[in-house]
Formats: C-alpha cells, structure tokens, sequence
C-alpha cells in the first residue's frame, strides 16, 4: 500500500515527528509530491524526483539544496520561524545524504511545508506582477555571489538557442509536405529572426553576461505569496542551474504578460501586457539594480523576446516532428500554440522601444 510505502520513506529523514497521513499535491506535471501530516501537526512535503525527465538526480537535489542554504545564509538575520517562511528547508537522511533512494531506484527529497502561502495559476493585476517581479529579483539578487560553476545542468542545453536550431532544421528535413506548407509563413519568420535570436547566447559566450544562478520556470506559479499577496518565497527549484538573468527574465515575462492562454487559437486576443511587463520590471529592478550591469538590464527586454522565441520555435518543431513531444488534444493543437507564441513577439515588438527606454529610465532613477 501507498501509505505504508510513504510512512516508510517519511522514517528515513531526519526528524522527530510521527506519521499521521499524506494527501497527494497534484501541482507539478513531472514528480510525484505529497504532503505528509505528523501526529503534531507538523506538515512536510515528500518528493518523488522523476528519473525518466531528469537524468542525474543526485546532481539536481544537490543543486536546489545548495542553493537554498546559501539563501539561509544570507538571511540569517531573520527569525527562524520567519526564515522557513522565506526560504525552502531541505531535511537530510538520518544517514545525513540529501536524499533517499528505495529499493526501487527511486530518489526521494523532503522540505519542511510552508504554512499560509497562496500561488496564482495567472497574473490579474499588475500588483502581483510587480510582488512577483520582486520576489524572482531577490532571487537573482540574493545568489549573485555563488559561484554557479557548482551547479550541474538539470536540462542540458534547455536554453541554448543553437541547439533549438538544430533542432528545428531535423525537423524541417523530416517534416510531412503538408505540414511544411501549412507551417510555411512561419518557418521564413524562424529564418529572419535567427541572427537576432542567437545574441544572448553569443554575449554569454564571450563572457560579456555573467553566468547566474538561474531557477529556469519563472512562471508566477512558482512564486509562493502570504495571504496579503505579497512575494514569500521561490518554490519549485527543480531546475535550478547556471544561465544568464535574461532565461529567468525573459520566461516570467512569456507567461505574465500575455492576454490570452499559450493555446488561445483567436489571435485577436494575443497581445503583449505592457503595464504588466512595467510592473513586473519595477519590482524585479528594485531587487537586482545593484547585482545587475547595464548590459543585463540593457539586453532585458530582447531576453523576453528570445524566452518568448524559443517556445515559439519549440512548439513548431514539435508540430513538423507530428507531435512527439508535447501533448496535443488536436492535430494542429501545437502548431496553434506556436503561431500564438508568435503573435505574442508581434505584439510585443511593437512596444519594444518603450520597454527598452523604460528599464533603462527605471535605473537611473534608483540610482539617483
């Protein structure tokens, strides 16, 4: 039985507490995760890593737990209470490993729950972008000084716009001739936007953008908010690993700042959120103005463009490969979300001046 298999595993950490029950937390799409209740009442959540999607998992735990101690170390002027609040707590093996691997195979990790905390699916208001823009800018802010050469990459080249290329140009040689003529508008636009989409990735290899701690799924559904609505804590730090600000930037905003759902067929209904897009910018600035350098900041709105462009370019790919990645619940269903992503670097081109003038603006007047 589940239960007796879960009460097992939630022995092998190091802690004092009895179990009571479990209830299943259904958020995330790739790890099983439960919540386990103590005889106490204490609440901690017991994590299944998934080994299929992830490949070195023992890297990955070792990733996230690294990260959050180096950010209890940089708040340790906050109560205990307060900073298991503000931070995730990883508790080791009673064996002291950071994990625990049953005799399946399985990897298994444990945090201390968080109590009060409220997540939003999508932003409604640009108070919550800007909590969240906040919240993802101390992030940033906070692990400016580790050393992101520890980390392992989770994903290799998860952001690595080359390889998204070649990836597309398998696809292109592989494609059914319908679906080339169908996707045909759209692989010319893949075609004139490469050199524009490829200047994060050079700057960053020549070592002119800093290589970052970077959490890699900022959408606002991993910011953790009190019961105020304001930004608690960054969760779901499975993918944490070195990039640049402009991944973590550019994929919050992808999310935040679009009209319409990632699938919205009615392009009419895509368009780019500008205040959102402000909001967000003046609490993720506040956070990192000091961190960041005025290349980072300068490059911050193409970073979104270029977040948005992947997906774009992913979905695509997908579409020519007949749907072998992403589940579809029609037959154009990714390349729809394609085009939409697409629409969404229209509109957001549109008002890219403006954004470029506004980060900049932004700075000048926190520095003044």
């Amino acid at each position: 039985m589940i239960i007796e298999h879960l009460k097992f595993i939630f022995e092998q950490f190091d802690h004092i507490e009895v179990f009571k029950e479990y209830t299943e937390l259904a958020s995330g799409h790739i790890n099983d995760t439960y919540l386990i209740t103590s005889q106490n009442n204490q609440h901690f959540v017991l994590q299944r890593i998934n080994s299929g999607v992830f490949k070195d998992v023992p890297g990955l735990i070792a990733n996230k737990v690294m990260v959050s101690r180096h950010l209890q170390k940089k708040l340790k002027h906050l109560s205990e209470e307060e900073l298991k609040r503000r931070v995730l707590t990883f508790i080791d093996t009673k064996k002291g490993a950071s994990y625990y691997q049953d005799i399946d195979g399985n990897f298994w990790n444990m945090m201390v729950y968080i109590e009060g905390g409220i997540t939003f699916e999508t932003v409604n208001n640009v108070e919550i972008a800007y909590e969240g823009g906040k919240l993802f800018g101390e992030f940033l802010n906070l692990t400016s000084d580790f050393n992101a050469v520890k980390l392992i990459e989770v994903i290799p080249d998860f952001h690595n716009m080359s390889f998204r290329y070649s990836q597309f140009d398998t696809a292109l040689k592989e494609a059914s001739q319908q679906r080339l003529e169908l996707a045909k508008e759209y692989i010319e636009l893949v075609e004139e936007l490469k050199e524009e989409m490829h200047v994060l990735q050079k700057l960053k290899e020549a070592g002119k953008i800093k290589l970052r701690v970077t959490h890699n799924d900022t959408k606002i559904s991993n910011a953790l908010f009190d019961l105020n609505k304001k930004g608690l804590c960054v969760i779901d730090t499975d993918t944490v690993m070195p990039g640049i600000v402009h991944y973590d930037f550019g994929d919050a905003i992808r999310t935040i700042c679009n009209t319409a759902a990632e699938d919205e067929r009615d392009l009419n209904l895509v368009n780019f959120n500008v205040d959102f897009y402000k909001a967000y910018v003046k609490g993720f600035l506040e956070k990192t103005k000091t961190s960041l350098s005025v290349l980072e900041i300068k490059y911050l709105p193409l970073g979104a463009k270029s977040m948005i462009f992947i997906m774009a370019l992913r979905f695509l790919t997908d579409f020519l490969n007949d749907d072998v990645y992403y589940k579809t619940e029609y037959p154009e269903h990714n390349f729809d979300r394609s085009k939409n992503q697409f629409k969404l670097i229209e509109s957001m081109s549109e008002h890219f001046k403006e954004l470029e003038d506004y980060n900049l603006e932004f700075v000048a007047s926190l520095k003044q």
